[in-house]
């Protein structure tokens, strides 16, 4: 690692104070682009550079990697390691609509789901309460029997060390209390493997895919669709998911638009003409 490269982590490390996955990132994507060029970063020139990023043909790996570069170069400028001010643009992204499945389709993948065992009351539960809740695989995953009070949820391991509260729906609770009754396993994690340990990611991914074929985090993006186009305010919906910016939120306002759209269509008597 260059000396250059270290000093920019010490600085979000210490003066910045970042989160230890931010600095986690930064560092292996910097020392990634140091060892494929075998030089110090700050050596090489921009058409080197380029070089070496056209190789990530994923935008938004890309991106990713752009970021770190330019809070990079930006850092070694203002500390007189670098003569000029290094700054890439970005490749650019189409925005796409989130995935997420209606009310309906998660309903009838509930419906085949044998709930005679434990695991099946816990698979019945988990997708339930994912799509009742809006929680992140991550945020859900560290929940404890304590986090569910009368029919809020407390999200206490939420993204960027937040902490938020959500209503859940009554069926949801009703769900988790039968698998947990069911379970015998003596455990403070609301969701276990069939072991009695901490449910992993991959397992729920496995969960979600079995049922659904999806992952968990179109269940979120569910959760927030159905909201937005039941009439929530968008504020709402950022604050029920967590969303830092509203910016965020607004992803779901082209869900809103598209369903307003199709309903004019359907009714309105000069939408054929």
């Amino acid at each position: 690692m260059s000396n250059e490269l270290e000093a920019f982590l010490e600085y979000i490390t210490v003066t910045r104070m970042l989160s230890k996955k931010s600095v986690e990132a930064y560092k292996s994507d910097l020392l990634q682009l140091e060892e494929k060029s075998a030089k110090p970063l700050i050596s090489l020139d921009s058409d080197s550079l380029l070089a070496i990023l056209s190789e990530y043909t994923n935008k938004r790996t890309l991106n990713r990697k752009l970021s770190s570069v330019n809070a990079f170069f930006e850092f070694c400028y203002k500390q007189n390691f670098h003569q000029k001010s290094t700054k890439f643009r970005f490749a650019k992204i189409p925005k796409l609509l989130p995935k997420f499945l209606s009310y309906e389709d998660v309903k009838h993948s509930l419906a085949l789901i044998e709930r005679s065992s434990w695991i099946g009351k816990r698979d019945y539960a988990l997708i339930l309460f994912l799509y009742a809740s809006g929680a992140r695989i991550s945020e859900a995953l560290e929940l404890s029997r304590g986090d569910i009070e009368g029919e809020w949820l407390k999200i206490r391991h939420a993204k960027g060390e937040k902490e938020r509260v959500v209503p859940l729906a009554k069926v949801a609770i009703e769900a988790i209390d039968a698998y947990l009754e069911a379970c015998d396993f003596e455990n403070d994690f609301i969701w276990c493997n069939y072991r009695g340990g901490k449910l992993s990611r991959i397992s729920a991914y496995k969960i979600t895919q079995k049922y659904l074929g999806v992952s968990p985090h179109v269940l979120r993006h569910s959760y927030a669709t159905s909201l937005i186009t039941g009439g929530a305010d968008l504020r709402v919906v950022q604050e029920l998911l967590g969303h830092a910016s509203l910016m965020t939120t607004q992803i779901y306002t082209h869900i809103q638009k598209q369903d307003l759209k199709m309903t004019v269509d359907v009714c309105h008597p000069m939408a054929a003409s």
